[in-house]
């Protein structure tokens, strides 16, 4: 089969080192462009060493132009920040070229809910109702048809896989939904800034983005779906001192008082059981961020606390490999027509 060639646009953070990874040694794309203009000119071997003698390591990094995307790619990831994708999307989509935008510039489907919450004026939201968001488990099908995809942000995807169960088997309130969430430093970005230096992280634990976390109205947006009902949510992170994962603890009030734990898992069973990448964990175990390292899975425990009749659920999952670059292959994979999991199947180290 003739290779998919695919582009990437913003290789400097983390998450376009992780895409970068992978596309290293995915079976049927290759990668043919790699921008950044600050390191424009460089080999990409040369940027990120553990390329060297991979596929694509001879790519010769480039600023972005619209025409050598064309010339070049059949598909291309923008890992930019929000506000720089819609700008590059229309000229790529207009000359042909599919786009998986890691950013939020696509992701809210209301273009006043951006606005107010990225405080940038949308310059392209006439794309907006033709984008799809881009979580396999659930919209599969329409990421398989469609040239826009939003990649989802990374704690929405530990938290809308969390409560998909609970919304579609109807066991859950649509009030008072209180999410905990713990990211490794990753989460944040390369950048240099001061919160995230080594000396502030280490030996340290704290909230940030209390009220209004960006990801909020992606959240809601999602679960709003789910349950077919507006849904105004409590979400709350927090920086850990590691590198790479989240953990988000949800809390949820249960419909039903007399709903047992045996029951709930047997409902979460049967939702994920024919999903690769979601394991329901038995009852009495709980997920733990080393376990999905560097890996597509997201993994679910659950708890039924009958005195305050909430239904807790503990999700996890590797923010840079599922949280983003790898959820990007998946959703490159359904538009090419390959294999969901093509190039993503292997396992990482536990340590």
């Amino acid at each position: 089969m003739e290779a998919i060639n695919v582009g990437l646009v913003g290789i400097t953070g983390y998450a376009g080192m992780e895409l970068a990874r992978l596309l290293a040694v995915h079976p049927s794309m290759r990668l043919v462009m790699a921008c950044s203009r600050a390191e424009s000119g460089k080999r990409l071997g040369e940027y990120y060493p553990f390329l060297e003698k991979l596929p694509g390591c001879d790519v010769r990094i480039s600023q972005f132009t619209p025409e050598e995307v064309k010339e070049k790619c059949d598909l291309v990831f923008l890992a930019v920040p929000a506000g720089k994708a819609m700008q590059m999307a229309p000229k790529l989509l207009k000359a042909g070229v599919r786009v998986i935008d890691f950013s939020a510039d696509f992701r809210l489907q209301d273009k006043a809910v951006y606005e107010e919450w990225y405080a940038l004026p949308h310059e392209a939201k006439e794309l907006l109702a033709e984008a799809v968001y881009g979580l396999p488990e659930l919209y599969a099908d329409k990421i398989a048809k469609a040239r826009l995809i939003a990649n989802p942000g990374c704690y929405p995807t530990s938290i809308i896989l969390g409560l998909t169960a609970a919304c579609k088997h109807d066991l859950i309130s649509s009030k008072n939904i209180l999410i905990d969430s713990k990211s490794g430093t990753t989460g944040a970005g390369r950048k240099p800034n001061l919160p995230t230096l080594f000396c502030e992280v280490a030996d340290n634990f704290r909230a940030y983005g209390l009220v209004r976390h960006r990801h909020t109205p992606e959240i809601e947006q999602e679960i709003s779906k789910l349950l077919a009902t507006p849904v105004t949510l409590q979400f709350t992170p927090h920086l850990v001192p590691m590198n790479r994962g989240i953990l988000s603890t949800i809390y949820a009030e249960l419909k039903d008082p007399a709903m047992t734990a045996e029951k709930v898992w047997e409902l979460y069973h049967e939702t994920w059981k024919e999903a690769p990448w979601v394991r329901v964990l038995p009852l009495g175990k709980l997920p733990e961020t080393r376990f999905v390292r560097g890996t597509m899975f997201c993994d679910i425990g659950l708890a039924l606390d009958k005195r305050t009749k909430r239904l807790i659920i503990v999700s996890v999952i590797d923010n840079l490999c599922r949280g983003a670059a790898g959820q990007a292959v998946a959703n490159a994979n359904l538009i090419c027509h390959r294999p969901m999991d093509e190039g993503l199947s292997h396992t990482a180290p536990l340590v």
